[in-house]
């Protein structure tokens, strides 16, 4: 068990460092937090919607796997001693 939690805590901080990467790599929508970490100054450069479209599907399918590890390390921490 304990290589169990081990991998599942391993994999969330990886979750963790690729969802926050994702979500900054969004292209921003004005005034937001993404103008303090410099998306104002890519405004003027239009990204594809294929490439924003991958970036959507990529951020979902990461913030499910680390919702997916944070529940099951919280029912390990329950009903595993």
């Amino acid at each position: 068990m304990d290589a169990l939690r081990i991998g599942l805590q391993v994999l969330l901080v990886l979750t963790s460092a690729l969802l926050v990467l994702t979500i900054l790599m969004h292209k921003g929508k004005g005034g937001g937090m993404s103008d303090m970490f410099g998306g104002g100054l890519s405004s003027s450069v239009s990204s594809s919607g294929v490439a924003e479209r991958n970036l959507n599907r990529i951020t979902i399918a990461t913030a499910v796997l680390w919702g997916v590890v944070v529940l099951l390390l919280g029912l390990m921490q329950k009903f595993v001693v």
